[in-house]
């Protein structure tokens, strides 16, 4: 388990294993999701990543807001 402290200037540094391990770049976008209480911190994927993403979706007979009041 690594551990890190909250600065000052209320920075957090990513332990150096959980970045290699996980890939993680400087300048990389996190968005932090409240969970009990905590937060889970999980990376925004770059919009390249998303491709092929919805595969083999429906594009027809799909539930979408015109059905709500």
């Amino acid at each position: 388990m690594d551990i890190a402290t909250l600065s000052s200037k209320f920075q957090i540094s990513i332990p150096k294993a959980v970045r290699h391990e996980n890939s993680w770049k400087a300048g990389q976008q996190f968005a932090f999701l409240p969970k009990g209480t905590g937060v889970l911190l999980v990376p925004v994927p770059e919009l390249s990543e998303l491709a092929g993403m919805a595969k083999g979706a429906k594009l027809h007979d799909f539930r979408d807001r015109k059905d709500r009041y």
